[in-house]
């Protein structure tokens, strides 16, 4: 699975950005392939330097149809508005998006040594 993730710094108007968000939604829920989307609100800053205010991911099944996706026409679409709701404050990033579920992972896990001397 590919996905694209979308981090957006404070806008501006963030009235103004709130009210053409849903309008950023239908867009880019249209795109051909989108599996499923996620939105996050950051509400704290725990270490580092970037400041953002609102990270939205789009998931894809391949690179290709992430590719087909923000080359069609309603995923530029998507993008030129994202760039006028952000006053272009934001960071795109391409990712191979790999996903397991806690029950196979702790199947698959080291047993914990105790931290108790013998």
């Amino acid at each position: 699975m590919h996905k694209l993730m979308i981090l957006i710094e404070p806008p501006p108007d963030s009235a103004a950005f709130d009210d053409s968000w849903p309008q950023f939604l239908h867009l880019a829920e249209r795109m051909p392939g989108l599996r499923r989307e996620t939105t996050s609100r950051v509400e704290r800053l725990l270490y580092g330097r970037s400041g953002y205010f609102l990270i939205h991911e789009l998931y894809f099944d391949s690179w290709a149809a992430l590719q087909e996706a923000m080359g069609c026409a309603v995923g530029r679409e998507a993008g030129e508005l994202l760039q006028r709701m952000s006053g272009g404050r934001l960071t795109l990033l391409l990712a191979d998006h790999k996903e397991d579920e806690l029950e196979n992972i702790r199947q698959h896990s080291l047993p914990e040594k105790s931290s108790l001397p013998d």
